[in-house]
């Protein structure tokens, strides 16, 4: 088994009496493109700036490559960041730009503007060479700043939100040409944002953060498909989560009593044990098929949304209580606001989660 390249080992921060990371430990494996997911207040730019050398932790170390970092500063660390303003320096050129680190280690005039030059083909910006950073366009700003970070030849790369400036369209070209970017490199990069789908296009692994805490991690399709806490079934896309209560186990098969009736799961809890389900929208069906046999009651449609590729519909159970559900209806299905209908889903795709 490959050794990790990075450990952040039982870590915890204050600001004062206010504790933003409780207890944190991960590793970064060489050559991964980690992704730290959560809301604003989640943690996770402290994190960053823990490992990157910008704040010193009140407890726990940092380790690269096997040594430890936690008191080193940044200018002796084997990291570069990349933040999201970019920081470039405005009276210098993108090849200046790109060569200071460089320039900063010693390196010989010539020697630092060829790899330059170099690390400015990579990304695509060779021509720009002689050009300020205000004659750029954010996503080109954007890249500098990468190739700046990158010619330094870092053992890990850290992003802070670098595409939140962008647009969407430009942002998502940006997602495809910075995962491109790593493959080509290889350098292990770890990468803040609170976008979920920024975070499944880009990451080899998520790290899904909320106050202070990691809630959960994995690749991008474990912790969608199979989510442990409701936190990250809300936040790593849409969920709907409902409670219940186990009241018979028979080899890891659970029978729940729920608001939407007695539901079998494969799982691991004890009879009388409140539990809490979830399942994503694009999981739950207008009507059943020989393999969607799950018959989870009617509901009133409150809401649909044409979102083109797909309907977004909200509909609240005839249960009691009654549950608020969302689902994924074809762009092409007739459904409409008030409307009674029947809901279906596989029994497989109830999520039954720990915590």
């Amino acid at each position: 088994m490959t050794e990790p390249l990075a450990v952040v080992r039982n870590v915890t921060h204050k600001f004062g009496t206010m504790e933003v990371l409780s207890n944190i430990s991960m590793e970064i494996r060489p050559g991964s493109f980690t992704v730290l997911l959560g809301p604003s207040g989640s943690g996770k730019t402290t994190l960053l700036s823990i490992l990157g050398g910008f704040i010193t932790p009140t407890e726990g170390q940092v380790l690269i490559s096997g040594e430890d970092c936690t008191l080193m500063p940044p200018s002796q660390r084997p990291t570069t960041t990349v933040f999201q303003d970019y920081a470039l320096f405005p009276h210098m050129s993108v090849l200046a730009n790109v060569a200071f680190g460089l320039r900063m280690q010693g390196f010989k005039r010539r020697e630092r503007v060829a790899a330059a030059i170099e690390m400015l083909s990579l990304v695509g910006l060779d021509q720009a060479a002689k050009k300020k950073p205000h004659q750029l366009s954010g996503g080109q700003r954007q890249r500098v700043a990468l190739a700046r970070a990158l010619v330094v030849e870092p053992k890990v790369l850290l992003l802070d939100e670098p595409l939140g400036a962008l647009d969407l369209k430009l942002r998502r070209q940006m997602q495809d040409e910075l995962k491109a970017i790593q493959r080509r490199v290889g350098t292990a990069f770890v990468h803040v944002t609170h976008d979920q789908e920024e975070a499944m296009a880009l990451a080899d692994e998520v790290v899904v953060m909320n106050a202070g805490r990691i809630v959960d991690w994995g690749a991008p399709e474990t912790v969608y498909l199979h989510p442990r806490t409701r936190f990250s079934a809300s936040f790593m896309g849409e969920s709907t989560v409902f409670s219940g209560k186990v009241v018979s186990v028979s080899e890891e098969r659970l029978t729940i009593h729920t608001p939407l009736g007695r539901l079998t799961v494969h799982g691991d809890a004890a009879a009388g044990q409140e539990i809490h389900l979830a399942i994503r929208p694009e999981n739950l069906k207008l009507q059943s098929t020989r393999d969607v046999w799950l018959h989870l009651g009617r509901a009133q449609v409150s809401d649909v949304v044409f979102q083109g590729s797909f309907k977004r519909v909200t509909a609240v159970s005839q249960s009691m209580p009654p549950v608020p559900l969302v689902l994924r209806a074809g762009a092409d299905e007739l459904v409409k606001p008030r409307e009674y209908v029947d809901l279906y889903c596989k029994p497989s795709d109830l999520i039954l989660l720990r915590t």
